[in-house]
């Protein structure tokens, strides 16, 4: 068995996959029935000054059969009291030495109360703290949440000042509804976080009732931007995780968030550099016991692949995430259909023909059936037909010896820039 423990920032836990601050860890009783199944931490739900939250608050995008591909929520921090939270965490603490918690927190923009809440929550022994500029309504409104988190100023200073007090790792937890995420990366590290947290939810509106005309969620027939999680944006977190792990200012551990479901998912943003995962919308659609099914299925993988440890992963796959200019214009890859395998729906066909490179032909055989075959020397290699296709291994993408060096955009520039222009005399 490989070892999965991890350290994150001095943040230790026997396996990789927390669970992160939201209803699942809004109280003792979830967060011990969590470590009781297996998962390897929790970042408690966001303490600050109580709020009311409202009823209902909780919406899902369903999509060709699939329950839940995306979630949306309009559910605030903690409803409770702090103290009540406070003594819930000890407890848990104590219960379970070995596993990680984290705490969540939010107040507003004030120095005096960052350093109070800090001091409250790490004198009941929580293993970290999670500083949530991420969080895209209710709170926002209230200048705390994703409006603080879209400020690099405010990020740095409010990281500053937890830090000033706190004695241990301090995480940033960063909102994605901003241009360009590394940019409040890079101010989180200067304000001296430890690590950082990605990516927390994204503004959205789940839907629109066709017969009321209600929003979905609704209050009383109003509605309002919620945040948007689940398998939906799991491409948007792992490029954002992605951008951040590159960036050489960026040189802090990385907690990944953002629709991770399976071990599949885990491994993908460890290797794109996140230490390890937070999970969210897959226990609140499946409970608590997927985990076990993630922990076998990483453990299954690292065996396979003869890989000792779990962290061994992280940030393997970075050096292959670069900018498109670096690309290489001489590489290429055509569709080769494989007819013994193929059904004939003719679905690779209609998309070609429709809306890409119209290179794929249906011609007859001797004996009148109908085939498939690509004109290779028009494909272009851009993988439409295999992403539609619904049968494995019907059509495959082949590397074909373009017989050039690799040549990106870049050195093609660089290049053309080096060539001596002819001079032009002005007097003429």
């Amino acid at each position: 068995m490989a070892d999965l423990r991890i350290d994150l920032a001095g943040i230790k836990s026997p396996n990789p996959f927390w669970l992160a601050s939201a209803p699942p860890t809004n109280s003792g009783y979830q967060v011990q029935r969590a470590f009781e199944a297996g998962w390897g931490g929790a970042v408690w739900k966001t303490l600050g000054d109580p709020i009311i939250n409202v009823s209902s608050r909780f919406a899902a995008v369903n999509f060709n059969g699939q329950r839940v591909a995306g979630f949306n929520n309009i559910e605030l921090i903690t409803d409770r009291p702090l103290e009540v939270n406070l003594k819930e965490i000890y407890e848990t603490k104590k219960r379970f030495p070995d596993h990680a918690i984290i705490a969540s927190l939010m107040v507003e923009p004030k120095q005096e109360k960052w350093h109070e809440i800090v001091k409250k929550v790490e004198d009941v022994g929580v293993d970290g703290l999670e500083l949530n500029f991420g969080c895209p309504h209710g709170m926002a409104e209230r200048g705390m949440g994703s409006a603080s988190g879209q400020v690099p100023e405010l990020v740095e200073k409010q990281t500053y000042w937890a830090k000033e007090v706190a004695k241990t790792p301090v995480i940033v937890k960063l909102t994605p509804n901003i241009t360009d995420i590394t940019v409040t990366a890079e101010a989180a590290v200067r304000g001296g976080a430890d690590a950082i947290s990605m990516i927390n939810t994204i503004n959205s509106l789940a839907g629109v009732d066709l017969d009321t005309w209600n929003t979905i969620p609704h209050v009383a027939g109003k509605g309002a931007h919620g945040g948007y999680c689940g398998p939906a944006v799991k491409p948007i977190a792992l490029n954002m995780v992605a951008e951040c792990a590159r960036n050489p200012r960026i040189n802090v551990p990385i907690s990944g968030i953002g629709g991770i479901s399976s071990w599949q998912d885990t491994v993908e943003f460890m290797l794109m550099g996140a230490g390890g995962v937070q999970v969210c919308t897959a226990a609140m659609h499946h409970g608590f016991r997927i985990v076990e099914d993630m922990i076998d299925g990483l453990n299954n993988y690292l065996d396979d692949k003869e890989i000792a440890s779990v962290s061994e992963l992280v940030g393997k796959s970075v050096p292959k995430f670069s900018d498109w200019g670096n690309l290489d214009l001489n590489y290429q890859v055509v569709a080769r259909i494989n007819n013994d395998v193929c059904i004939n729906c003719n679905k690779c066909h209609i998309v070609c023909e429709d809306t890409s490179h119209q290179c794929i032909d249906m011609l007859k055989d001797a004996s009148g059936n109908n085939y498939l075959k690509v004109r290779e020397d028009d494909c272009v290699g851009c993988n439409l037909c295999s992403i539609v296709c619904p049968v494995d291994g019907a059509i495959d993408m082949i590397e074909i010896p373009s017989g050039q060096p690799p040549m990106s955009w870049n050195q093609r520039q660089e290049a053309l820039s080096s060539i001596e222009k002819p001079k032009v005399d002005a007097s003429k």
